[in-house]
């Protein structure tokens, strides 16, 4: 039966068609399973490897077999989650294969479309497969280049604002509790001066309530210098890859400037 099919390709690629092999890959922390299919949707071929740079490579060799009859139009299609892809993804682009990620939304109808019931990781990595073939101008993968370390930084940076704020709620209620007339502005915490001027304020009281603003207020203003380290550092890398960023007037680009 692979005989047939290679013989199939070969007949169809002399005829001047375009034929495509599109392999799709269900991703898991542990293990990546991919199916083959052609350019109507039929399985050519199937394999489940282990997560890591040895087993990508033997999948690349696997791959060799569809690309021997059909150089040019083989492509992998991965979802677009990077936190479970993008070694396998690194390791297809290094090898020179084409990459295109398929956001998971539109795999919906091609696993309702699935000859097979139930879920399983052929039939996802045969859905993500299928949606890859249905839709052409899929966004096509890239090694990962200095603007990856931008969002990297940006994203952290967020998560320690958003650590921030939590704890300035908590901080407001303990204030509240221990004297009404201890008042912090908004975003005040912010502020390393505002911060000292409160610990100092908090001198005054004793008990659990008064331990517990004071730890809070410290953690406050060690996030702060880790945001505004790494604010700085953000700014330094966008100046580098894109200094105009730096003057946009957008709330969006707040923390460059």
């Amino acid at each position: 039966m692979p005989a047939l099919r290679a013989l199939g390709h070969l007949i169809r690629v002399r005829a001047g068609l375009e034929v495509m092999v599109m392999i799709g890959a269900d991703s898991h922390k542990q293990t990546h399973t991919v199916i083959a299919l052609d350019e109507v949707g039929r399985r050519l071929g199937a394999k489940t490897v282990r997560a890591n740079d040895d087993r990508h490579l033997a999948l690349v060799e696997w791959a060799a077999q569809f690309s021997d009859v059909n150089e040019g139009y083989l492509r992998f299609a991965l979802e677009d989650c990077r936190h479970l892809t993008r070694r396998l993804e690194s390791d297809l682009l290094t090898a020179g294969h084409r990459v295109v990620r398929v956001l998971t939304r539109l795999m919906a109808g091609s696993r309702q479309a699935s000859r097979e019931l139930g879920k399983s990781d052929p039939i996802d990595a045969e859905a993500v497969a299928l949606a890859a073939v249905r839709h052409p101008n899929l966004p096509i993968a890239e090694l990962d280049g200095p603007s990856r370390g931008v969002k990297l930084l940006s994203d952290h940076r967020r998560d320690l604002v958003v650590q921030r704020a939590k704890i300035a709620v908590q901080v407001r209620w303990h204030l509240h509790e221990l004297d009404s007339d201890l008042q912090i502005p908004n975003r005040g915490l912010r502020r390393l001066r505002l911060v000292r001027g409160l610990r100092a304020e908090l001198d005054r009281f004793d008990g659990v309530v008064a331990r517990l603003a004071r730890g809070l207020l410290e953690r406050c203003a060690e996030l702060t210098g880790q945001i505004n380290g790494l604010g700085k550092a953000l700014r330094g890398l966008v100046r580098t890859l894109a200094p105009s960023l730096l003057e946009v007037p957008d709330a969006v680009c707040w923390p460059l400037r």
